[in-house]
């Protein structure tokens, strides 16, 4: 039997992918979870196979947590599923060592089969969503992000200074690097620029 866990904010949409998925005899929905920290806390107690996690959602975007469950060395396997393509988000899903990236209209039975294929140590990722992502490459280093994700959560350069071991200065001098690589003129702006294209 597979187990799996059910990330999604949408409660109706969440209920209904967990009643058809259950209805598969081999497959056990054994959690479910309305944003992305309680997905975290969910998979980390029930440890299942396999998490079918939205993309967006409250607290904790589905990368944010499969960037989390990979640090900490969780097996469950990921499959992410989105309503749309958006540049820099199957790049960064990849990274997290995601297993899946579907479309979340796939049929039921689309996504029991990416379930078990999954589980059999294969990828699935939906072809339209492929050819979304190629769009444009992420401008962005790691660091850069990873500085921008901390600004985007209202930190001060201080601030992020002091929480990645850095200099003010340099801290700054990533700030000025990343609006020259976005072209914009403010932290807002970059902020806002980078999560639209799927780069943080």
């Amino acid at each position: 039997m597979i187990r799996i866990v059910i990330a999604e904010d949408q409660r109706l949409l969440r209920g209904a992918m967990a009643s058809l998925l259950d209805l598969e005899d081999d497959i056990e929905v054994a959690g479910e979870a309305g944003d992305g920290a309680e997905a975290l806390a969910v998979i980390e107690r029930l440890q299942p196979d396999v998490c079918l996690m939205d993309i967006e959602m409250p607290y904790k975007s589905g990368l944010d947590v499969a960037e989390t469950l990979k640090a900490k060395g969780c097996a469950t396997k990921i499959i992410i599923l989105t309503t749309f393509a958006r540049p820099g988000y199957l790049e960064r899903g990849v990274k997290a060592g995601i297993q899946g990236y579907l479309l979340k209209d796939e049929p039921v039975d689309k996504l029991a089969d990416a379930i078990r294929r999954v589980m059999d140590g294969h990828r699935e990722v939906s072809p339209e969503l492929v050819f979304g992502s190629l769009r444009e490459e992420n401008p962005l280093s790691d660091r850069e992000r990873e500085i921008l994700k901390l600004a985007g959560g209202g930190q001060s350069a201080g601030e992020i200074a002091a929480a990645l071991h850095l200099s003010y200065g340099t801290v700054r001098n990533y700030i000025s690097e990343i609006l020259n690589k976005l072209e914009v003129k403010s932290r807002i702006e970059a902020v806002r620029l980078a999560e639209e294209k799927g780069w943080i």
